[in-house]
This record gives C-alpha cells, structure tokens and sequence, in this order.
C-alpha cells in the first residue's frame, strides 16, 4: 500500500507562537484517512531537516507548531518562505525511537508492555524528554529508570522520570 504524501509547498512562519497555517488542501487528504500526524520534510537555503508534528485545528485553521529549534537548525525568522512536505506517518508512536529505547524495551518486556499502556501522547512525550540528552549512556539509564517506574506502578508523569 502507497504511503500518502503531500505535494511540496511554500509556508511561512505566522505568529509569535512559532505556528504555521498550512493549506487545506493539503492537510484534507490525511484528515480524510484520520491521520494526525504526519512526519514532515522541510528545506530551507539548501539545508533540510525531518521531524514528527501533529496537525491541529485552531479557531477553523489547520496549524501546526514549529519550534524554534527546527527555525534555527534552517535558519528560518518570521516571514521566510520556505519549502514542506507531508508523509504519512508510519512509525509505532507518532516519533522516531532511539536504539537505546529498543534495547531497553526489548530487554524488559514487563515494563514495554507496561509502556504500551499509556496513552499515546504520554508515550511520545517521554520518548522526546529521554531522547534530548545527547549522551547515550544518559538515555539508557533514564529508559531504565521509566522501566522501574512503570513496574512500580507509577502512573504520574511527573513522577515517571524521576529516580527514587
């Protein structure tokens, strides 16, 4: 089955909340097909980065956040246009999981079918919080941490990362 995609279009930046208002006609496909979130390509001045969004519908629009670490990695301030593109989103959890998430995961299977219970947003949200440390080692250790937390049954999600 053909992977649904976008044809590439011409955006800018609206607002101070770092949204972007994107066409109808393009988003319309993937809403028809209940697909939310889409994994994005976006280039700018030769440089070209990929990421995992959601689309959102605020005040009749369809928006979608693009944060100021995506901006600075193209270069990109209010009022650039620059170049998009959507892909169905075929990943597990709506985001790209590091190998450290899998070889966690997979060596405590208690814990990743624990995981596998939160919501999906919950999941998302803390593949990114452990995924933005740079060191490896730090994103093991924190994985192993959440394992812990989740066969303590902890459920909070302020609690999840912490250690005890």
């Amino acid at each position: 089955m053909a992977v649904l995609q976008s044809e590439p279009f011409e955006i800018t930046l609206t607002g101070k909340y770092y949204s972007l208002l994107l066409p109808e006609h393009i988003v319309q496909p993937f809403l028809e097909k209940n697909e939310r979130r889409v994994k994005v390509k976006a280039s700018f001045k030769g440089k070209e980065i990929e990421f995992h969004a959601a689309i959102q519908k605020r005040n009749g629009n369809y928006v979608m956040m693009f944060g100021k670490k995506h901006q600075k990695t193209l270069g990109i301030f209010l009022n650039d246009y620059f170049q998009m593109q959507f892909f169905e989103d075929t990943s597990k959890y709506g985001v790209e999981t590091s190998e450290e998430f899998e070889a966690v995961m997979t060596s405590d299977p208690v814990a990743s079918e624990l995981f596998e219970t939160l919501t999906d947003g919950r999941k998302r949200g803390l593949i990114y919080a452990i995924d933005r440390y740079k060191n490896s080692q730090t994103r093991i250790d924190k994985y192993l941490n959440l394992c812990e937390n989740l066969k303590k049954g902890i459920r909070d999600p302020q609690e999840l990362l912490k250690s005890f």
